[in-house]
């Protein structure tokens, strides 16, 4: 493992964070997916229209209450079993570039550049601020992790000759 001067160390550091905050706002999701088991969802997304008085009539709260009344328990807890795994994915991977693990850096890697595409096929549907937001972060954290295992291979390869 090659240690890095403290600027380097402060971007592994607020990467690490970054995989940190999407862990936990997954986990959050998660666990709100588990508390709709055996709840009437359709009634909690009409509950939820009616506190940010949106129109019940509109067509994304129409949406919002057809995936609400089409939602299962088994549906949930599937849901609830993808976030918790990928949360813990995530944590791991933030404990990891925190302390400056090799393995974590790999990990970010590789996820990073497997989620690529698929914000990249989200852009295309249609341009928003988040997704735009979250391309860009993942892109910077894909080639920040390149710049990393290159620099480390190169000290790697550096103390070898030396």
């Amino acid at each position: 493992m090659v240690r890095f001067r403290p600027g380097k160390k402060q971007v592994l550091r607020a990467v690490a964070s970054f995989e940190f905050f999407k862990g936990s706002f997954v986990l959050l999701m998660g666990l709100c997916a588990v508390m709709l088991v055996h709840r009437d969802a359709w009634l909690i997304a009409e509950s939820l229209l009616a506190v940010f008085h949106i129109n019940s009539d509109r067509h994304w709260a129409q949406v919002f209450l057809d995936a609400a009344d089409n939602i299962t328990d088994a549906r949930l807890w599937a849901a609830a079993q993808i976030a918790f795994t990928y949360a813990a994915l995530r944590f791991a991977e933030a404990y990891g570039l925190w302390n400056q693990k090799s393995w974590a850096e790999w990990v970010a890697f590789v996820s990073g550049a497997l989620l690529l595409p698929l914000e990249v096929r989200e852009l295309l549907r249609g341009i928003t601020l988040l997704r735009s937001a979250l391309f860009i972060g993942n892109l910077f954290v894909v080639l920040y992790m390149v710049y990393v295992l290159r620099s480390n291979a190169a000290a790697r390869r550096a103390s070898k000759l030396e």
